[in-house]
């Protein structure tokens, strides 16, 4: 008598694993990396949408309720000329994360550029740029933003005002575009060092491994080789310190508005709020509170998540 056999059923094939979906399975599960998370999607949604869901203008002054305490009409209060501060607060997390977006990547471009010529050839260009990483790290910031802000706006501002003269167009009359150019420049030169030291340091591990040997017996252009092997094997580093950057540059924006040589008003940042509020604190509590709570937020999102993305692409250094 014939035995059939049973049909075996078959094993689902697993998908290979991956270094992304690896990498986010481990933030999912490390709970302050969500939180800091959830808070920069929120930050974001925020300065790209809040202008227009908040009841009042950022500019808008009513001088019949200045110095108001939070109520329902105005939730965190309003300032000295009547206007309302979680407008003003709101519109502010538009130009800190205008500000940190804009200078993360200008920063970034430079240090991986640098960075990544450093490390692949070595010698005497490796040596120089190095030097001129360390000259700019070695400068107090303040000092190179005072510089630059007090050398380069006087003939910005009369070149706009000559181009506003010979073309009529509003928009070279608006000064904000001034302190939006020289924020972004010089911050930007005071934060691309640490880029360049850690595009180099990567280079310098992956730039004699087999693929890369590989690619330059192939007799593939050097840019080709660096761009296409080098830099995307050492993203996974540069997306935690982008994570951090973000959140430097935004402290750094709100720092140097605060000093007077960032963001000027009219225009709402985190910073001056600061400074305004801070001269009416003991009388105001809640000028100086609300921006200074928000900023605090954002610096602490930005740090648990930088955190979470350093233990999720980094495996090897967690227990």
């Amino acid at each position: 008598m014939s035995m059939t056999s049973a049909a075996i059923p078959a094993e689902p094939i697993e998908k290979p694993a991956s270094l992304w979906g690896d990498a986010w399975n481990r933030l999912k599960r490390n709970k302050l990396a969500m939180v800091g998370l959830v808070l920069v999607a929120l930050l974001v949604f925020v300065a790209i949408f809040g202008p227009w869901l908040t009841p009042y203008d950022f500019l808008e002054q009513n001088l019949k309720v200045r110095n108001e305490l939070p109520s329902f009409a105005h939730w965190l209060g309003t300032d000295d000329l009547g206007r309302d501060v979680a407008s003003r607060v709101i519109y502010g997390a538009r130009t800190a994360t205008v500000v940190a977006i804009v200078v993360t990547i200008i920063a970034m471009i430079i240090g991986i550029a640098l960075g990544s010529i450093a490390g692949y050839f070595g010698g005497l260009l490796d040596s120089f740029i190095m030097w001129l990483t360390d000259v700019t790290m070695s400068i107090p910031n303040l000092l190179l933003v005072v510089v630059i802000s007090t050398s380069l706006k006087p003939p910005l501002a009369n070149w706009m005002e000559a181009r506003y003269l010979e073309t009529l167009n509003p928009i070279y009359r608006n000064s904000v575009w001034i302190d939006f150019i020289l924020v972004f420049g010089s911050m930007a030169l005071i934060t691309w060092p640490p880029y360049a030291r850690l595009v180099r340091a990567q280079v310098l591990s992956i730039r004699n491994r087999p693929y890369v040997t590989a690619a330059r017996a192939l007799g593939l252009p050097t840019h080709t080789i660096i761009l296409r092997y080098i830099v995307p094997n050492a993203v996974g580093p540069l997306v935690v310190a982008v994570s951090a950057g973000l959140g430097t540059a935004m402290v750094l924006e709100s720092a140097f508005s605060f000093l007077g040589v960032g963001v000027h008003p009219p225009t709402p940042s985190w910073g001056n709020m600061i400074s305004d509020g801070l001269r009416v604190w003991q009388h105001y509590p809640h000028l100086l509170a609300a921006p200074a709570i928000v900023l605090g937020l954002a610096t602490i999102a930005f740090s648990f998540l930088g955190d979470g993305l350093n233990d999720a692409l980094n495996p090897k250094g967690q227990k």
